[in-house]
């Protein structure tokens, strides 16, 4: 069974990561302020700026906790595509630790 990590972009301009088996599921609950978690319900509306499909639901779940913990920087790259920057900002990173 698929399944996506993705990134919404907030009402207060902050980023929210998550993974799923069903995305357009998933939306309409943060859109909705429905499910558990209380990050976008305070934060709407939301709009999907990312998506990525993944084999199964361990997968996306595994990029979704790489993601999470990315700067913000990085996360703009990766939502528009930029993977030269993106490997730019994380070796940079690792150059200055």
């Amino acid at each position: 069974m698929s399944a996506y990590v993705y990134i919404l972009k907030c009402s207060d301009d902050s980023y929210y990561t998550g993974s799923t088996c069903d995305l357009d599921r998933r939306f309409y609950e943060h859109q909705e302020g429905l499910g558990q978690g209380a990050y976008t319900k305070s934060r709407r509306p939301v709009k999907l700026v990312f998506a990525e499909e993944f084999e199964n639901i361990i997968d996306a779940a595994t990029a979704e906790k790489q993601i999470k913990g990315w700067r913000r920087a990085k996360k703009e790259a990766l939502i528009r595509g930029d993977f030269d920057l993106l490997i730019a900002l994380a070796t940079r990173y690792k150059l200055n630790r």
